[in-house]
């Protein structure tokens, strides 16, 4: 049976470990809370109760996609957009096409970013696979004005940033939120991920600096994963909660 991603694709390499894909949790958890349309998920008021939760699932389903077949992944895709649609249709009008394009790009960036933080720099061939994925997922939902290729995608990229982006009360109440549910150690162990991998723009409008504590830890944990150690610092950082769900992404399927 076709998979959706090649088997030895470098995108599976990147959504096969549970920490780059915990990376690309914690940058994206930064900017989505920056995102002009996220009121469309206080709408249904489950992202204020469980942030957590909410964006870890967005981030596993992206992964379940990775690793379907072809007609799972487009299933799965097609059930993604069904329930955006129901929502819009309680809600009484549209999510806007840029928001399911600021989700995507997301996917995209913190992939890429989080990927060449844990482990190596990716080729441009490499770059150009992870956004195909992601292309394809866009295209099979209906997206509009996607880039066709990577090259043309990073100047748009750019532009969402700038265009999209916004200080605002649902900024602040997320964070209030993460640090919540997270607990105030968690939640500085967040912080200090996000400043490693967010852009520029991001660490402008959350006021975060260049340097992050963890950027002297981390050749340590790069160690300990070699040792195959890292699970003790996994099991002193991550919600109980949500372990046993974090520990699953290790495992690769068929």
């Amino acid at each position: 049976m076709h998979s959706f991603v090649e088997k030895q694709s470098i995108v599976r390499k990147i959504w096969g470990k549970s920490d780059t894909v915990l990376f690309i949790f914690a940058g994206a958890s930064a900017e989505f809370a920056l995102n002009k349309a996220v009121d469309w998920l206080y709408f249904t008021g489950r992202l204020p109760a469980d942030p957590i939760g909410r964006l870890f699932s967005t981030v596993s389903y992206a992964r379940k996609i990775v690793f379907a077949s072809m007609d799972d992944a487009n299933k799965a895709i097609d059930t993604m957009r069904l329930i955006h649609t129901a929502v819009e249709k309680n809600r009484g009008f549209s999510i806007p096409d840029w928001a399911y394009r600021d989700v995507l790009f997301m996917l995209i960036y913190y992939s890429i970013a989080s990927y060449e933080l844990l482990e190596k720099k990716l080729s441009e061939e490499e770059k150009e696979e992870v956004y195909n994925v992601f292309y394809r997922v866009g295209i099979r939902m209906g997206l509009k004005d996607l880039p066709i290729n990577y090259v043309t995608w990073l100047p748009v990229r750019d532009a969402h940033l700038l265009e999209d982006l916004q200080q605002s009360e649902h900024t602040l109440d997320l964070f209030k939120q993460y640090k919540k549910h997270l607990g105030a150690m968690r939640f500085k162990v967040l912080i200090e991920g996000q400043k490693l991998l967010v852009p520029d723009r991001v660490k402008e409008l959350l006021h975060f600096s260049d340097f992050s504590l963890l950027s002297p830890v981390l050749p340590v944990y790069k160690i300990s994963r070699l040792m195959k150690m890292d699970w003790l610092l996994k099991n002193i950082l991550l919600p109980a909660d949500y372990k046993d769900q974090i520990n699953q992404l290790d495992i690769e399927p068929d």
